[in-house]
């Protein structure tokens, strides 16, 4: 096998091991409230992330909101009102929202996390072992075919399941809601940003916001 060959058996390898590890989101379902009326679209949001990991919350607030800012939707995040851990009092929230002038609340919640043991085929570079050889060259070229081959490899994967709810901030009406299943990388902020483009991405994509 010539040294061009290798590389791009061994590129190729690399990129079956590092596919397990690349993030991502996906939609499971969303649903529009089809009595949403002139709520939608909603142009100020406040954004809560449900999370006992102060720091992931507001990574994921602020995250959410410079992808909805991006979008033309004035939105805040909740944790420069409530930069305490923990739910907040009713009228806290009411008077924050408010305050805001928020006309939607957008908050996010982690349901599940499992994992996921997946198994990536293994192969051979190159042609078959001795082929045009025979005898003893024959066994020399299969085993330096057989150098090249790539064994099967075994990995786990995070999935975190998401329930995301955007609700009006006047009656609390639900307007939207959506599941989502994210895979994340070693980056708690890459899948974070991940996420809020994706749900930011199918809000705009419903006509939510």
């Amino acid at each position: 096998m010539n040294r061009r060959l290798a590389g791009v058996a061994l590129l190729a390898a690399a990129v079956v091991a590092l596919s397990g590890c690349a993030a991502s989101t996906e939609l499971n379902a969303q649903w529009v409230n089809p009595q949403a009326g002139n709520r939608l679209p909603v142009k100020s949001v406040m954004v809560m992330g449900i999370n006992r990991d102060s720091t992931a919350r507001r990574i994921y607030e602020d995250a959410m909101v410079a992808q909805l800012n991006a979008r033309g939707v004035k939105a805040v995040q909740s944790y420069k009102s409530f930069p305490n851990d923990g739910p907040a009092e009713q009228q806290a929230i009411q008077s924050a929202v408010a305050s805001a002038g928020a006309d939607a609340v957008l908050i996010s919640r982690t349901v599940s996390v499992t994992n996921e043991v997946r198994v990536s085929p293994g192969f051979v570079a190159g042609p078959p072992g001795g082929f045009g050889w025979p005898g003893f060259y024959g066994y020399y070229h299969s085993y330096w075919s057989a150098a090249y081959a790539f064994p099967p490899s075994v990995y786990t994967v995070q999935n975190v399941l998401v329930d995301t709810r955007l609700f009006d901030a006047k009656e609390y009406m639900l307007l939207w809601s959506g599941s989502s299943t994210t895979v994340p990388t070693g980056s708690m902020q890459q899948t974070i940003q991940d996420f809020a483009k994706t749900i930011s991405a199918t809000l705009a994509k419903d006509k939510v916001i």
